[in-house]
C-alpha cells in the first residue's frame, strides 16, 4: 500500500469510528430519553395519578422529558471552595446590581408598596431577593423544568428522593393549572421564575397578585413579588424588626459553630464575648455571625428576621448579601 493510500485508509477508519461513536451516543440518548419507561416511573405514575392526574397525561409528560447530561455534570461537580465574605459580596453587592434594582423597584413601585403594606415585608427586601436570585428576572435559567427534574429524579441517585417529590409536585401543578409543561424554564435544579421557587415552594407559597386565577412567577413581576413576600410571611417575618446588628468579639471562636437559628439571648452572647455595638434588646434571641471581611474579621448578631432570610437559602452570607443589598436599594430610593 502506498503512503497516500495509507493516509486515506487511516482517515476512513477514523471517520468510521467517529460515526460509530455518534450512533452509539444517539442510541444511548434515545434509550434514556423516554422516562415513562424507566423502572421507577411506574410507581411515580401511580402516586401522581392517585392525586387526580390523568395517567396517560403523566406518561406522555415523562416520555417528553429529556435527560440532560449537563445537569448531571453541574450537580455532581465537586463543590467549589467556599468564597470568603470579602469575595462573596463582590458578586452581589455591586453598583450595577443596585442600580438595576432601583429600576426594577421603580417599574413595580405600586405593586411593591401594596404588597409591603399587606404583608409587612419591606419592598427593599423583596427586590433584593429577586436581585440576588435572578438579577431581577434577567437570569432565570435555561433548562426546561421537566427535563431538570426528571433527569435528577431518575438519574441522580444521591438526591433522587428529593427530586422525585419535586417532579411529582410539578406534574400535578402543570396538569391542574394548565401550565405549558414543556415550555417552562428554570435552573438546572428545577428552580423557577424570578424568585427561583422549587415546585413544592410554588405549591406552598406562590400567590396571585391580580386575582386573575393565574400565578405566573416567570413573566409576571407582580405575582413574583407577592410570592416572595408570602414566603417570608409564612416563615415568620416580623414587620418593623431589625435584621442584624454589628458586634465586637473577644472570646472562644467555637461560639460561631451553632448553626443559623437564634438560640441564645443577646445578653448571654455578651457574656460569652460577643457584644452588640448597636442597640439590641438583651432578651432577644440572636445567632453569632463571623465573616472574613475586606478589612479583617467582622462580627454580627443575626436576629430573627436574619434567620427568616436564611430560610430562602440556608447561608449566612446569602442572607447578609440580601440584607446589605436591600439597604443599598433603600438608600438609593430615598
Amino acid at each position: 500500500m502506498d503512503l497516500d493510500g495509507g493516509v486515506v485508509m487511516t482517515a476512513l477508519i477514523r471517520s468510521h469510528r467517529v460515526l460509530v461513536a455518534i450512533f452509539m451516543s444517539c442510541v444511548t440518548n434515545m434509550a434514556s430519553a423516554d422516562y415513562s419507561a424507566h423502572p421507577d416511573a411506574s410507581a411515580l405514575i401511580d402516586r401522581v395519578a392517585e392525586r387526580g392526574v390523568d395517567r396517560a397525561w403523566i406518561q406522555t409528560a415523562l416520555a417528553e422529558a429529556a435527560r440532560q447530561d449537563s445537569i448531571l455534570k453541574a450537580i455532581s461537580r465537586p463543590a467549589e471552595k467556599s468564597k470568603p465574605w470579602s469575595e462573596y459580596q463582590d458578586i452581589f453587592l455591586t453598583e450595577r446590581r443596585a442600580q438595576e434594582g432601583v429600576v426594577f423597584w421603580k417599574d413595580n413601585k405600586a405593586v411593591l408598596a401594596s404588597v409591603s403594606k399587606q404583608t409587612g415585608v419591606p419592598s427593599e427586601v423583596i427586590v433584593a431577593i429577586i436581585g440576588v436570585e435572578t438579577y431581577y428576572g434577567r437570569i432565570t435559567g435555561s433548562y426546561r423544568v421537566i427535563d431538570a427534574l426528571a433527569t435528577l429524579a431518575f438519574d441522580y441517585p444521591r438526591r433522587s428522593r428529593f427530586f422525585t417529590k419535586e417532579l411529582e409536585v410539578f406534574l400535578e401543578l402543570a396538569y391542574e393549572s394548565g401550565l405549558p409543561l414543556t415550555e417552562l424554564k428554570g435552573s438546572y435544579a428545577g428552580a423557577m421564575g424570578l424568585g427561583q421557587f422549587m415546585p413544592s415552594s410554588y405549591r406552598a407559597y406562590a400567590k396571585d397578585f391580580e386575582g386573575d386565577g393565574v400565578i405566573d412567577i416567570w413573566t409576571n413581576p407582580s405575582d413574583a413579588i407577592m410570592s416572595v413576600a408570602n414566603y417570608f410571611v409564612a416563615h415568620g417575618w416580623k414587620p418593623g424588626a431589625e435584621v442584624i446588628t454589628p458586634a465586637r468579639f473577644a472570646g472562644d471562636s467555637a461560639l460561631f459553630d451553632n448553626g443559623l437559628k437564634p438560640k441564645m439571648t443577646v445578653k448571654t452572647l455578651a457574656e460569652k464575648g460577643l457584644i452588640a455595638t448597636a442597640n439590641a434588646s438583651s432578651e432577644e434571641l440572636a445567632t453569632p455571625i463571623k465573616f472574613d471581611g475586606k478589612t479583617g474579621e467582622e462580627y454580627w448578631l443575626g436576629l430573627h428576621n436574619f434567620y427568616v432570610i436564611t430560610r430562602y437559602n440556608h447561608s449566612a452570607m446569602y442572607a447578609m448579601a440580601v440584607h446589605q443589598l436591600s439597604q443599598s436599594l433603600r438608600a438609593k430610593m430615598l
